[in-house]
């Protein structure tokens, strides 16, 4: 009896603090579609019809397991593909953007999505409370409290890499890149309602549906797009290639297609497939390379060290985050739970006696010139910052979204002190009088 006890007192594992305990994941297939060798020299990507074996986990951010799949809040959406030349680790979101551009704030702002350390409960206060004094986070806050805010489903959303990322061709050629995922099943929402209706009714219900629709046969798709900028382009354009608040315009940066992904197969076991899955964008591939956004150097360091302290310093032993290449790393032995063989009795560095064959890559030949003047600018909140939430604003009138937003908005702000639901809307002010107003009567309306 006492393993059965001792076995049980040790099933659950550590929370993920910056992501979500809260997901939902299945296998599938990466398929080339286009030819992009001229901007990425990847070797998964080098023939179009060529397949690649993928792992993609869905996710809300701020939720806990058990929270509901409806909550107003970003998604994650990470894809694993097990690539002939190692892993790769694509880590998204649901929205081409995020809150900040500072990687410094990012513990900040992840607390501000979580319990109040003194009630353990969900604090408006807290949450306003940080977006209001950290304005350049109204491009994504007006994402979010859209209807895209609640996703009908995870089959019913794209993903985003919002990062840029720096992918080269084998001539030694580098473009800035980011990624698009759109769903080949079209866009659906649940709107602030329907959201709050479905967390009491049926809290599991994007688990539930992504299950379920694989199981029947009703395999869902995402078709990949990427956009790409050079060198001398990102000199000339009026924001940061580094700004993870800003989009890049589609009619100067077009979408290009490159393939199409595929979930056909559920995991078998959750927790061994779903919840020990762990990703990184600091696991890459030949020719695929993080830029000097800063938030995305941050981020190479944190969801690896997230993943040690969650499931050990061997996580990437674990069947569902192991390379199907074979990948050879001397310094990466020992430490708990090593299962692989520890690297037998090979030495424990690049020996010369007895050579290890490896691959030889090109190096990059064209290099990217760090320019600190453009750092300054970078963090500072200023008017340019409400460029593009003010198109946005304009694009959700015309197509009748803004009335959602007022709404979504107020209800949610009115759970804040008055002194907080006034500085929303003189921050939303800065995007629409007509918006800042519509907010003002939605708190009112709701506060009653």
């Amino acid at each position: 009896m006492a393993p059965v006890y001792t076995n049980s007192n040790g099933q659950p594992i550590a929370n993920d603090v910056f992501a979500s305990q809260r997901g939902s994941g299945a296998f599938g297939v990466f398929e080339v579609t286009d030819d992009i060798t001229d901007i990425c020299g990847a070797a998964f990507l080098d023939t179009i019809g060529k397949k690649t074996r993928i792992f993609t986990r869905f996710s809300t951010v701020g939720g806990e397991s058990g929270s509901a799949d409806s909550a107003r809040d970003p998604r994650g959406f990470a894809t694993k593909f097990y690539t002939e030349e190692g892993n790769l680790d694509l880590v998204y979101n649901n929205t081409p953007i995020f809150f900040i551009r500072d990687p410094t704030k990012f513990p900040h702002f992840i607390h501000t999505q979580k319990r109040n350390p003194e009630t353990h409960l969900k604090d408006a206060n807290m949450f306003w409370d940080y977006l209001t004094s950290n304005q350049e986070s109204t491009h994504q806050v007006m994402i979010l409290f859209s209807d895209r805010g609640t996703p009908a489903s995870y089959r019913n959303m794209h993903g985003f890499s919002g990062h840029t990322y720096k992918w080269s061709n084998k001539k030694g050629e580098w473009h800035y890149v980011q990624v698009h995922f759109l769903t080949d099943q079209g866009i659906k929402n649940l709107n602030n309602e329907q959201a709050g209706e479905l967390a009491g009714s049926n809290p599991d219900f994007a688990q539930e549906d992504l299950f379920k629709a694989i199981a029947k046969g009703d395999y869902p798709s995402w078709t990949a797009y990427i956009q790409t900028m050079t060198p001398e382009q990102a000199k000339k354009v009026d924001f940061s290639v580094f700004d993870l608040t800003k989009t890049w315009p589609h009619k100067d940066f077009p979408l290009r297609r490159f393939g199409k992904f595929t979930l056909n197969e559920n995991p078998k076991n959750y927790f061994a497939e779903v919840e020990q899955a762990a990703f990184s964008p600091s696991h890459t591939v030949p020719y695929m390379e993080p830029s000097a956004d800063p938030v995305l150097q941050s981020r190479l360091f944190s969801y690896p060290d997230t993943h040690r302290h969650r499931l050990g310093v061997n996580y990437t032993q674990i069947p569902v985050n192991r390379p199907t290449a074979p990948v050879y790393d001397p310094h990466i032995r020992d430490g708990a739970m090593n299962v692989n063989g520890n690297l037998g009795s090979a030495k424990n560095y690049l020996a010369t006696d007895v050579p290890v064959q490896v691959k030889q890559y090109s190096l990059q030949e064209d290099q990217e010139v760090w320019e600190g003047a453009a750092t300054p600018f970078h963090w500072k909140c200023t008017d340019a910052d409400f460029k593009q939430p003010q198109k946005l604003y304009e694009v959700y009138k015309k197509t009748g979204q803004e009335k959602a937003l007022a709404h979504n908005i107020g209800v949610h702000a009115a759970g804040a002190d008055k002194a907080i639901q006034d500085r929303v809307v003189e921050m939303f002010a800065k995007v629409s009088s007509e918006l800042a107003e519509n907010i003002k009567k939605e708190i009112a309306a709701a506060s009653k």
